[in-house]
């Protein structure tokens, strides 16, 4: 069945071009599959939970075990965004490089690709963690996949909002890893990157208004003014802070904690309050200056997370 009539888009899947490629050059179009900078934020909300599970560093090797696994449940999940977003992504200029608009990976490989990173990644942590992370792990897949790409992402402005519960679920798996169960203080940081998707997300798509309107994704950084979108944006990344502020009693946060999610917030904060106050001016809102902040808050926040249970105070 052809994946327009599955995911609801108009437009053609191009067809794919045949012309053979080096091995190297294929070995990074796959690479690049993975969404390799997702990966990167995968590494940050996942190891400063494993240490504040432990209390301290857990062991190298589960480390090691939980992040490759990861990568590997994140990329899979990302290779499936590619196969089923392949035609739209031929239409917008931000992502008509993708391996599978060029032709350097064919559907069929892509889909191969993505199959079995998902049942390597699964078995992985289920051998090397506990069945629970193995569970949340293909759980990620699964909603980022049919919940987010499937179903929500051509059909609702708010897609990105249910969709990025899946982005959520690297600090969960990372505290499964450690203690084999769930508590409140990886919920709680759940629910903080949930909060934070939107106002991550939203700004870009206000970007990119233009390339998404041309393939009916209907982002609601796109379908809104900018004015709503930034009250939007407000919105969530209040939450975000306020919700980043429950770590500290739930989980015993210490100073280094509780100043970098004032501090850090209060900027995330102002650069939202700063999109919103030039788009209804009508000046240029600038949203890519809270795309890269909410990026630097996010890291920046779980840096700390990972430093203060090391130190005693």
């Amino acid at each position: 069945m052809d994946i327009t009539t599955t995911a609801g888009a108009r437009t053609p899947v191009p067809a794919p071009r045949t012309a053979r490629h080096p091995l190297g050059r294929t070995v990074r179009a796959y690479i690049a599959l993975t969404k390799p900078r997702v990966l990167e934020l995968l590494l940050v909300t996942t190891v400063p939970v494993m240490i504040l599970a432990q209390g301290g560093f857990p062991s190298l090797w589960l480390v090691l075990a939980t992040v490759i696994g990861g990568s590997m449940s994140a990329g899979s999940a990302a290779a499936f965004n590619m196969y089923l977003d392949r035609d739209i992504d031929a239409h917008m200029q931000r992502t008509e490089n993708r391996p599978l608009v060029t032709g350097e990976v064919s559907p069929r490989g892509a889909l191969v690709f993505a199959w079995t990173l998902a049942i390597v990644s699964t078995v992985w942590l289920w051998v090397t963690t506990n069945l629970l992370a193995a569970a949340l792990s293909a759980g990620a897949i699964f909603f980022y996949v049919v919940i987010y790409t499937l179903i929500l992402k051509r059909r609702t402005e708010q897609n990105i909002v249910w969709g990025g519960i899946a982005g959520c679920f690297p600090v969960v798996i990372g505290w499964s890893a450690v203690t084999g169960s769930l508590s409140w203080p990886p919920v709680i940081l759940f629910v903080l990157v949930f909060l934070w998707t939107p106002p991550h997300y939203w700004p870009l798509s206000m970007k990119y208004k233009e390339q998404y309107d041309n393939v009916d994704v209907p982002m609601l950084g796109a379908t809104r003014h900018g004015s709503q979108v930034g009250l939007h944006v407000i919105l969530y990344t209040w939450a975000t802070v306020v919700s980043s502020l429950l770590l500290i009693p739930v989980a015993g946060m210490g100073l280094v904690y509780t100043a970098s999610a004032l501090v850090f917030g209060g900027w995330f904060i102002y650069e939202s309050h700063r999109l919103y106050n030039r788009a209804i001016r009508g000046t240029e809102p600038r949203p890519m200056r809270v795309f890269h902040a909410s990026i630097t808050y996010l890291t920046l926040l779980f840096v700390a997370i990972a430093v203060d249970p090391l130190l005693p105070f």
